[in-house]
């Protein structure tokens, strides 16, 4: 997966998620749809942490294809 893929992935996450949350208005969000926007707002993070890999490995003469997508527990763990 190149940059342009990852950036195109995101797009669309970032399109589902306003959808998720425009669709629904000022009401509450149910179970389900909290547990959809949780695997969207994870899966983002996941593809911005590879994008930044990519750009550091890049940056340091190291090949981009190395980076690899990380687990849930070590990108949320991430401070802001």
């Amino acid at each position: 997966m190149d940059d342009s893929e990852i950036i195109r992935q995101i797009g669309e996450l970032v399109d589902k998620e306003h959808h998720l949350e425009s669709e629904h208005g000022s009401r509450a969000l149910n179970d389900d749809e909290r547990d959809e926007l949780h695997e969207l707002e994870v899966k983002l993070d996941q593809c911005w942490d590879l994008l930044r890999q990519r750009q550091a490995r890049r940056e340091f003469g190291e090949d981009p294809n190395q980076a690899k997508v990380r687990p849930e527990s070590t990108v949320e763990s991430y401070r802001q």
